[in-house]
């Protein structure tokens, strides 16, 4: 990493000393980098962007305009304790995103961080709050919102002007329909859409694009409908699929989000007419 002084910047950028950004990292008007902030190869950063450290961001990540990235959690306990953003690599920020550093904490090891892993596209205005983890090739549409310690999947997407409540999980490939909103757990694989909470479907788009074999899906779909439309607790349901599907890699992967979730999980209740596939 080469000083500050060398980068390509615009003159009315103001660069840390603190700083250690990669030779061919670009930055633009009237940006502020401010503190101890990593930028890894092939970054570029827009106009009138503000990054804050502690925060690093590996290689080949977009910044646009009017983004706000590591900046202090929006928490009232929070009290200027030393916490960090990780970002990863070729990751994309449109207009105006916020992302939030992470709370202190004493009681959970490695927390204290938000941490957003690869090639994952934040659309306008989209939030991200302290001690989020995201996944990979994660998408969330413009004004999609996701509170403290939120747990983003591989592959999910949050629709437009969504939201995840504190502390809740959304599993790999589920979807949020466009101004839903989740304050459970979202199971792999699964849609949420008309009402909060309310599971709609499986995500046939999402995992036929993502290349799951075709067997697979049949189970993920017989899975479903066992959970959200039998008369079945879903303990009893679990124990059911597991009997039938258990060596499956995705219905594994499902069980052991279901039975891992601590705020419960979003389900589906059944109306007259509905065809949930």
């Amino acid at each position: 990493m080469a000083r500050p002084d060398s980068f390509r910047i615009h003159p009315t950028a103001i660069v840390s000393a603190e700083a250690r950004l990669a030779d061919d990292v670009t930055v633009g008007p009237y940006t502020v980098i401010d503190g101890p902030v990593t930028l890894g190869p092939g970054c570029r950063i827009g106009p009138f962007v503000q990054l804050i450290g502690t925060l690093a961001m590996g290689q080949g990540n977009v910044v646009h305009a009017h983004c706000v990235l590591g900046d202090a959690p929006q928490h009232l306990g929070y009290k200027d304790e030393p916490t960090r953003t990780v970002i990863g690599d070729f990751n994309t920020f449109r207009e105006g995103v916020t992302v939030h550093r992470g709370m202190p904490t004493t009681t959970k090891p490695g927390t204290g961080v938000t941490v957003i892993g690869n090639n994952n596209f934040f659309m306008s205005t989209s939030h991200l709050a302290h001690d989020c983890r995201v996944g990979n090739n994660v998408i969330l549409a413009s004004g999609a919102v996701v509170g403290g310690h939120g747990e983003l999947g591989d592959r999910c997407m949050l629709s437009g002007n969504t939201a995840v409540h504190q502390f809740c999980r959304v599993g790999r490939l589920a979807m949020i329909g466009g101004t839903t909103a989740i304050t459970q757990d979202l199971p792999p694989f699964w849609m949420v859409q008309d009402g909060i909470n309310r599971v709609r479907s499986v995500n046939l788009v999402g995992v036929r694009r993502a290349g799951i074999p075709v067997d697979q899906i049949q189970a993920i779909r017989k899975a479903f409908h066992t959970i959200n439309r039998t008369a079945l607790t879903i303990t009893a349901a679990l124990e059911q699929i597991e009997a039938e599907y258990g060596t499956v890699p995705v219905i594994r992967e499902q069980i052991d989000f279901i039975r891992s979730s601590k705020r419960g999980v979003c389900t589906m209740r059944s109306r007259p007419g509905d065809d949930a596939e």
